[in-house]
């Protein structure tokens, strides 16, 4: 399963850093950050609860960058 999630993050680094925590959160095959359109695609490992995994990834995204935002 794919979803696309708005966020809200302040440079293309803080972006980036978002990508590789979200890329390692138990759940997620694979995400990408677009820093121009300030928005998150994540494809999600089969059987999964994308609400869950998206509340870890929120937790992992704050570890490394504390202001940045999910919206889902």
């Amino acid at each position: 399963m794919k979803k696309t999630y708005k966020i809200d993050v302040d440079c293309a680094n803080c972006a980036n850093k978002m990508e590789e925590a979200a890329n390692k959160t138990e759940g997620v095959k694979k995400a990408v950050v677009n820093f121009m359109t300030l928005k998150m695609n994540v494809e999600f490992e089969d059987g999964v609860e994308p609400k869950a995994v998206m509340e870890d990834v929120l937790k992992n995204c704050k570890i490394v960058e504390d202001d940045c935002e999910i919206f889902f």
